[in-house]
């Protein structure tokens, strides 16, 4: 029995499946209706769900139990998919030809009409991008059809996992199908580096060394800047998208002139979730925090959402969205 990406219910235990055409093949079509599926990458074993798909991306947070809306890497099959999802300079594509597939991760500007979710980037206007060098990650990412969002496939803050069983311990049937592709060869999480700005920054080191990545660029590396407010990958601190209204919290009622951003049944602007579903309202989040910043309002009135659940991580985005502004 497989579980969607709206399920909130899982079964105890894992299903896993030797990599093979069937499993490739039926991996990329439950991707294609939402559902997570976990594969083996070069660098460890990774959660993935349609990076498309609003409701999907959601599932990977409520089945890690991650408490706050990271960036999450999206994977792709081929070098020629990154054109309809991100901007690449020539720096990126020197380093793309070098180190492609491979264990390593550029940050880059969203392209203009990129279809990936919000939810997957945090609602920021860059994107996390990878080409694994994993054939079966690889093969079934081409099968689904879809660039993959897939962060490591373990409950939040567990060890990353490296074997299919590492998987299923720490996941059980949180995840609809595992693909069994043995041990991962490199074992570390990717290589992060970012392109987005003129000077590139290495964001977390990983398998691709930065004086590999400093021969190809012709210059030495920024050190990360430690930005609470903005960081633009997995493993550095928590990030938000802060629209350009003030953000009014806790709001029953709104004023006049101010956008009311609702949960649950109530007469509001846009609504998260008019059922009171936290994975539909972690879904909309970011997407509606956006259209709400118009200037037909003068700030975004939010309701209360109850601190339980996938509630906890967007308290935690709407709290820093809400915050003083510098």
């Amino acid at each position: 029995m497989f579980y969607g990406a709206g399920m909130s219910q899982f079964p105890t235990r894992a299903r896993i499946e030797q990599a093979s055409d069937a499993s490739i093949a039926l991996a990329g079509d439950m991707l294609r209706h939402g559902q997570l599926v976990a594969f083996p990458t070069e660098t460890v074993y990774g959660l993935g769900a349609d990076a498309t798909d609003d409701r999907a991306v959601a599932a990977i947070y409520a089945a890690k139990g991650r408490p706050s809306f990271n960036p999450l890497i999206v994977h792709v099959a081929d070098l020629a998919d990154c054109p309809a999802l991100v901007r690449m300079d020539e720096r990126a594509r020197n380093v793309a030809a070098q180190f492609w597939p491979g264990p390593l991760t550029l940050v880059l500007p969203r392209a203009e009409h990129s279809p990936v979710s919000l939810l997957a980037s945090a609602g920021l206007d860059t994107l996390a991008i990878r080409l694994p060098g994993h054939p079966v990650a690889r093969a079934i990412i081409a099968a689904s059809g879809r660039p993959i969002a897939a962060p490591s496939a373990n409950r939040s803050g567990a060890v990353s996992p490296t074997l299919a069983e590492h998987v299923a311990e720490s996941l059980g049937g949180r995840v609809g199908l595992i693909v069994d592709g043995g041990a991962c060869r490199v074992g570390v999480e990717s290589t992060v580096l970012d392109l987005s700005t003129p000077r590139p920054t290495l964001l977390r080191p990983g398998g691709v060394t930065a004086e590999q990545l400093e021969a190809v660029l012709g210059q030495p590396l920024a050190c990360p800047h430690q930005d609470e407010e903005a960081p633009k990958s997995p493993g550095m601190l928590a990030s938000h998208y802060a629209p350009g209204l003030p953000v009014r919290l806790d709001a029953v009622t709104n004023a006049a002139d101010e956008a009311l951003l609702g949960f649950g049944a109530m007469d509001c602007t846009m609504n998260l979730s008019p059922s009171g579903d936290m994975q539909e309202a972690a879904a909309n989040l970011f997407a509606f925090l956006r259209r709400l910043d118009d200037r037909r309002f003068t700030a975004i009135a939010v309701a209360p959402i109850p601190e339980r659940g996938l509630g906890i991580a967007i308290n935690d985005r709407l709290r820093r969205a809400a915050a003083p502004r510098s």
